[in-house]
Parts: C-alpha cells; structure tokens; sequence
C-alpha cells in the first residue's frame, strides 16, 4: 500500500509536473562548468540515462546564462537555473529557455530586482524556486548572530521565518509558481524546518540535506531524513546533495525512493549479509551484478511505470531458497559453489558460481523482452 503524500499545489517545470498527484522526482547538479556547455551536456546525458528527472545548473556568470540555449537543445529534461546575487543572470537564464529557476530572494538585493525576475517568469510561464539554506540566512549576517548556540527548534523557525518573508516578496508581485525548499546539513533541523512549513503553505517542497557529505556519510543522513518526511507525506522532489559524482546523487536519490515504497521502477537487488555459512563469494558476485546492471536499470526505468524487477541473490540455504523463489529472478546457494536459480518462483537449473552473474544477466534480459 502507497504513502498518503500531503497534497501540494501542482507546479509545470518544462514538459513534467512536481506536486499535486505527480511521483516524486528525482533530481541532480551539474559538476562541469556551466558555460563550457559541451561538457555540461555531456553529463546531463549520462544523468538521463540513469534516470534524472530534473536536472539543475550553477549559474555564477552571464557566460552560463547564455549558454543554457544550446544546453537546452541538447537534453530531454527539465533545465533549472541556479542564481544568487544577480538578478540580471535570474532574467538572462529565463530568456535563454531555462525551465525554472532557483533564487533566495535575499540575496539578490532590492525589491525592484525581484520585481525584474518576476515580471520575466511570469511572462514565460517558468516557475520559482525559493531556497532557503541553513549556511545562507540573513541572520548569519549580523555580527551579534547567536545562530550557533539555537536550538534545534530555534533554527528551524528561523528558516522558515526567513522563507515565509522572501515567500511574500514574490506572492505580492501577483506570483504563485512557486517551489521551496529548506535544508540544513544535520537531519534534525532539516526535518523540523521542512514540518513547520509543511503545516503552514501547500507549495511543493524540494527535499534535501545540504553539504550532506561525502557519499557514504551524505547518503546516510538523506536517507534518514527522506526517509521520515516522506513517511509523513512530506517532499515532491528530492535531490541528494553529495561531495561526489552527480551519478551517485541520481542513483542514491532512486534507492531512497523505492526503499519508502514511492517510486516502483527500475532493478532492485535483494541479498544477503553472509554469515559463516555462507559458501560462495557472494559480495564479489553482487558487486559484479550491481556494476553490469546499472546499465540495464535505466531501460527499466523508462519502460516499466508501476512495477520494478526483483533480483534475489543469497548465500546460504536459511532464507535463500525463499528470498529466491520471491523474486523475479533468484538465485540462492545450493551445495559448495553451486547456486539453484529460481525465474518466477520455480526453480529452474543448478548454476556454478563462476556462472551465477552471466546466467542472472541472461534471465533479466529474457524477462525484460517479456515486458
């Protein structure tokens, strides 16, 4: 049975909608150089492939901005454009085809230049969003700040303060397209700041963890905050802010959502731990699996809807005959090196373990011709 997710206001980004009824999308940032705009496209290719669904861009200069035309003509999703400081890369960004754009009305100075991109997106139909992050309130700015001796619930409303305030700058300028977010980079503050506002406004929320980490740690404290927000219906899109490669954002970002039980798409692996019982090399042999699947996972992605492949690979007799006669495909450890393989829950051969990869890679691709 699904989550109830909180009703939110539905928001157009490019040719896909956040909020309202939509699933809840998964989205990555550029590393490259938004300017060098081969390089950027270069990547953002291999994002779609695995499965990004929104894809954002860092916007520091008026060469970024002018090079989101050609960036535009070259991807499949929705393109967002990263400000801060200067409303006239907000102007230029929306004039060069970008699909939405991210500011913080705050530090983009006087209520005129708000007013300049406002009257540009919504004369272009692209939508706002306002972020608000932890490391970038304008009570930071003060010298008195007692910003880090708050409380976790001290920060939180703060965040939201700040948010609610820039949320009104643009509401008064006759403007409703309008996406948030509210990040910190512990969990604590991001779950209270993200409750708060939820209970308050119905815009849709971008969720994320910001400077999570590296991509153990970061993967870790997104999963645990997602994982709470999510069950509370809280979040329409979620990006996994790692101090890795974009792709691991992507793929994280996936796990997430399937392990919460929203997203039903794509090859998920079921195995086990090991334990002395085990017989075979089976993390060598999930390791290789993983590696050839991800390959195969993005033409899941974009055939299957409702539905995802399940892959069972188990190491002792316990729980692997049943794991494995779950799953779509299933392989479970029979006699010293040889596994019994398992298609829709009837067993089908006994496999040597220098063949359990192949043989599994063999079945999914039959499978998925079946689909």
């Amino acid at each position: 049975m699904g989550l109830t997710m909180r009703e939110t206001k539905k928001v157009k980004i490019g040719n896909i909608y956040i909020g309202g009824s939509s699933p809840i999308r998964v989205q990555s940032m550029t590393k490259t150089k938004t300017s060098d705009w081969k390089a950027t496209v270069k990547q953002i290719k291999n994002l779609e492939n695995i499965g990004c669904e929104i894809i954002r861009v860092a916007v520091p200069d008026m060469d970024s901005a002018r090079a989101i035309s050609e960036i535009k003509k070259n991807i499949n999703i929705p393109l967002v454009a990263d400000i801060h400081f200067n409303w006239r890369l907000a102007v230029e960004a929306i004039n060069q085809g970008a699909d939405k754009i991210r500011i913080n009305p705050g530090n983009i100075g006087s209520k005129e230049n708000i007013r300049e991109i406002v009257s540009v997106a919504k004369k272009k139909k692209v939508p706002i969003r306002i972020g608000v992050n932890a490391g970038s309130l304008t009570i930071l700015k003060s010298p008195a700040s007692s910003w880090f001796k708050m409380q976790v619930k001290q920060r939180a409303k703060q965040m939201v303060k700040e948010l609610m305030e820039n949320i009104r700058i643009i509401e008064n300028m006759n403007f409703a397209d309008i996406v948030v977010s509210l990040k910190a980079n512990d969990v604590p503050t991001t779950l209270l700041a993200n409750q708060l506002f939820s209970k308050a406004r119905n815009y849709p929320i971008h969720l994320g963890v910001t400077e999570a980490g590296t991509q153990f740690t970061g993967v870790v404290k997104s999963a645990a905050a997602f994982g709470i927000l999510l069950n509370q219906g809280i979040g329409d899109t979620v990006r996994v802010s790692l101090t890795a490669a974009p792709e691991e954002e992507v793929k994280a970002g996936w796990e997430i959502l399937k392990a919460v039980g929203l997203r039903k798409k794509g090859i998920e692996i079921v195995s086990c731990p090991t334990c002395g019982r085990c017989q075979t090399d089976l993390i060598k042999i999930v390791n290789q699996l993983e590696k050839k699947l991800s390959t195969l996972s993005a033409g899941w992605r974009t055939q299957l809807s409702t539905r995802q492949l399940k892959v069972a690979v188990m190491g002792c007799i316990v729980n692997g005959p049943g794991e494995a006669r779950d799953a779509d495909i299933g392989i479970a450890a029979a006699a010293k090196r040889l596994g019994l393989l398992f298609k829709k829950g009837k067993p089908i051969k006994k496999v040597p373990q220098d063949k359990w990869v192949k043989e599994l890679i063999k079945e999914i691709k039959n499978l998925e011709a079946d689909y």
